[in-house]
């Protein structure tokens, strides 16, 4: 089960993270603001370019959290299999435990 997410979490690692701190002047303010025109509404700032930029930071917020969760649901499963191998890891150790008191006892 870890195999078939570490692809995932490669992507989730090499996703580039916005962060609001490196954007100069007001979202959606107009052309130039946030390193670039984003498009025409952006551009022409006012009211709609406010939106635009509010729903595109939403819509970023919302993947940031939907990749924070599969990366939270990787370290679960990876906890689970590890505690699993523990527990057959110990059954090997039991195992031979008892071969060695076998072969004392048959001594």
């Amino acid at each position: 089960m870890a195999r078939l997410l570490r692809p995932h979490i490669r992507t989730f690692i090499t996703t580039h993270m916005r962060n609001s701190s490196d954007q100069l002047g007001e979202l959606g303010g107009g052309a130039g603001k946030g390193g670039g025109g984003g498009g025409a509404i952006r551009q022409a700032g006012g009211a709609f370019g406010k939106k635009q930029a509010a729903e595109e930071e939403m819509h970023f917020r919302r993947l940031e959290q939907e990749q924070l969760a599969a990366l939270r649901q990787h370290h679960q499963d990876e906890i689970e299999h590890h505690k699993k191998e523990i527990e057959r890891l110990q059954r090997d150790i039991d195992r031979h435990k008892g071969k060695i008191r076998k072969l004392k006892h048959d001594d």
